[in-house]
């Protein structure tokens, strides 16, 4: 024991990380707490008269859900191993990249307050992109779904830190124990992750916001021993591939397609990294283009609450549609930030002309004219600084190889049965584009297509 903990202050001290004391606490104790807590024991006595059972089961119903919930989050298994996989896993599918809108309002929050990072939720992997670009500052505890209760994946995700929650589930005793926990761990200081749409983007742009996990952090705010403020930190991810996208669109093109099921997903995720790993041994391997996240201003809970006197004082309807304007809020601030990375823009550019055949010059115009809007609008386009021309030629190297796109002399050739993917890319930036310009006539169209 002594060794491991030897073995983790050097790690600690490595990364300059700050850790929150309170992931180290036993999990016994915090049970207890939880089992123990005034208002979880008022719900448990009203599920109780509900539900019929008898205060042993009701407990035992408790006690389940807190072990459920709770994370043993270990610093060797974060860092020693989740860190170093990280690395090599985005090594060898992206180049990242990170930035930071307002770095010194950031570093100006200070350490006794907490910091809760709102998140887009494009990809699977986005929990571990931003668990990487952040790791020598802060190790992250998230909030995560059913998706992630298979083994061995629960407890490797239990080991970081992260606690789960069950999505659609309306029991209310179960609510008030996760409440109470996520609460708990607020005014603590754990430094937590949050998805605000709630589950991935099947069109590829930005969904509307949801509040549960933010009305139960914003009301710990109500609670008198916890003194600090609660910063809310905007983070946008986008990518020039996102690995799920084909499942992601086939459950907006086919709503009542069966998704595929657990062992397949991790079956399909399998095959696709011993495939990818082949290629890196041989030489062939080419990665995904960008991954990119972005950082923007934190908004301060206290402030906010200063600014709407005895909003999360109000019946739970007014209460919910208050935070829903605090939500939409940042969720505003995400759509500002989110990074154009070389894809994204393009596909924006060839779907802009409605057409399923766009000549190169046509398209480098376009791309161009979309350059000079958003560096005017000050948002944060990769590789920028080195014109359209390169920023056509890496996003047509990954159409090329996905075929989304046919290369004929100086045209590009959009294939019906690709439109969709082309379509989610674009979604994702659409937003911070100039207004979509005129379809043509769809006569027009049907004989270009009938040219091809």
């Amino acid at each position: 024991m002594s060794w491991l903990r030897r073995t983790a202050l050097r790690t600690l001290r490595r990364f300059q990380v700050r850790l929150d004391r309170f992931k180290l606490v036993d999990r016994r104790i915090i049970r207890e707490q939880l089992v123990e807590d005034t208002v979880v024991r008022e719900a448990m006595a009203a599920h109780r008269r509900d539900s019929g059972l008898t205060e042993a089961q009701a407990a035992q119903r408790v006690r389940d859900y807190v072990d459920e919930i709770l994370p043993f989050f270990s610093v060797l298994s974060y860092y020693r191993f989740g860190y170093n996989l990280a690395r090599l896993v985005l090594r060898v599918l992206y180049r990242v990249s990170s930035e930071y809108q307002d770095r010194d309002a950031l570093n100006a929050i200070p350490r006794k307050d907490v910091v809760v990072y709102l998140m887009n939720h494009r990809s699977n992997a986005d929990y571990v992109v931003v668990a990487y670009v952040l790791a020598k500052g802060v190790s992250l505890s998230y909030a995560v779904g059913e998706w992630a209760r298979t083994w061995p994946l629960e407890y490797v995700f239990k080991s970081f830190g992260a606690y789960f929650i069950r999505r659609k589930f309306r029991e209310p005793l179960y609510h008030v124990v996760l409440e109470r926990y996520v609460q708990l761990i607020t005014r603590n200081g754990v430094t937590q992750g949050v998805f605000l749409e709630g589950w991935l983007s099947r069109t590829g742009g930005l969904a509307a916001p949801k509040i549960g996990l933010l009305d139960y952090v914003a009301r710990t705010l109500l609670q008198p021993e916890f003194t600090s403020d609660i910063w809310l930190v905007p983070v946008a991810i986008n990518y020039d591939r996102v690995l799920e996208d084909r499942v992601l669109i086939r459950e907006v093109l086919e709503p009542g397609a069966r998704r595929p099921g657990r062992v397949r997903q991790a079956l399909t995720a399998g095959r696709y990294l011993v495939q990818n790993l082949g290629r890196l041994m041989i030489g062939a391997h080419r990665r995904h283009g960008r991954v990119a996240v972005n950082f923007g201003t934190p908004l301060s809970l206290r402030a906010w609450m200063r600014a709407n006197p005895g909003a999360l004082d109000l019946p739970k309807p007014r209460r919910l549609a208050r935070l829903q304007e605090l939500a939409d809020e940042v969720m505003d601030r995400i759509a500002a930030i989110v990074p154009v990375t070389p894809v994204p823009l393009t596909a924006a550019a060839l779907l802009s002309f409605g057409e399923p055949i766009v000549r190169r010059d046509r398209l480098l115009e376009r791309m161009d004219e979309y350059r000079d809007y958003l560096v005017q609008a000050n948002a944060k386009l990769i590789h920028s600084e080195r014109g359209v021309y390169a920023i056509l030629d890496r996003a047509v190297r990954l159409l090329r190889v996905r075929h989304l796109v046919v290369v004929d002399a100086d045209q590009f050739v959009i294939l019906p049965t690709r439109r969709a993917l082309l379509e989610y890319y674009a979604n994702s930036v659409r937003h911070l584009l100039p207004p979509a310009h005129p379809v043509p006539d769809r006569e027009l169209l049907r004989a270009r297509i009938l040219e091809v």
